[in-house]
């Protein structure tokens, strides 16, 4: 018999912040591997063009307007996504903002609630909604489902001057330990991936810091920025039965800076 574990043919992924970035990277990497792929973005111009992307390998594509922040609109989005779709086997709650601040005494309370209201509330509201649906086909006979929460090094590494972001994404981790907890007995799996120094929208400002460049990125021990497409392969590995007997884990994907 052929081995083809990341054979995704079949299932259904589901990527919040999918339109660019590290969701987009994921997204891609699914669709390469046979998955039909919802992703969920605020720019709908981005959603456009991500969804022509996504198309090019031959998959189903459902792209949907939704801000993570809005309780009903998360609902809605899951509800709208299994309509389209006929099912939801991994979902990524990948969607998130970054707000730093001059320093922490200085960090105002609406940015404070504006960070919450993405990172931590979007994250929470989407994995219960997706959840929900896993349990639901659980019970009619239909078991099983990967669950994936877009952490950060943040959360388990000293970051200064963004204490709202660090506090989201250490949530985000005990979140997704709990759920791999209460649902293993679904077979529905829960990890978090941490990714380090990435080159997206949300650290443009450092890639464009000389001193950024001479300081950190050489601690780097592979020596570069990290690009959305390294975190494909850790999509496809979560969404597929490769991963049947994983849940509760942190994946750090940073190039090895966290341990150097």
């Amino acid at each position: 018999m052929t081995y083809k574990p990341f054979d995704l043919t079949g299932k259904v992924a589901l990527v919040t912040g999918g339109n660019g970035g590290i969701g987009l990277g994921m997204a891609d990497a699914l669709a390469a591997c046979g998955a039909d792929v919802a992703i969920w973005g605020t720019n709908e111009d981005k959603n456009a063009k991500a969804a022509e992307s996504l198309k090019a390998h031959g998959r189903r594509v459902y792209v949907r307007k939704v801000d993570v922040s809005n309780e009903q609109e998360v609902i809605d989005g899951i509800d709208a996504t299994v309509a389209e779709l006929g099912r939801i086997d991994n979902v990524v709650a990948n969607a998130g903002v970054g707000f730093g601040s001059p320093s922490f005494v200085d960090m105002k309370t609406e940015t404070y609630r504006k960070i919450l209201s993405v990172n931590l509330d979007g994250v929470f509201w989407t994995l219960r909604e997706a959840s929900r649906h896993m349990v639901e086909r659980s019970k009619n006979g239909d078991s099983g489902g990967s669950l994936v929460g877009v952490a950060s090094l943040a959360a388990i590494e000293g970051a200064a001057r963004n204490q709202a972001y660090a506090a989201t994404k250490g949530a985000v981790i005990s979140m997704i330990k709990a759920c791999a907890v209460e649902y293993g007995r679904h077979k529905i799996r829960a990890n978090a991936i941490l990714p380090g120094w990435i080159a997206t929208d949300m650290t443009a400002q450092a890639q464009a810091a000389p001193a950024f460049s001479e300081k950190v990125i050489p601690r780097v021990p592979i020596r570069r920025w990290g690009e959305p497409e390294d975190f494909g392969g850790m999509a496809v590995y979560l969404a597929s039965d490769a991963s049947a007997y994983t849940s509760g884990t942190t994946m750090i994907i940073d190039g090895g800076y966290s341990i150097f």
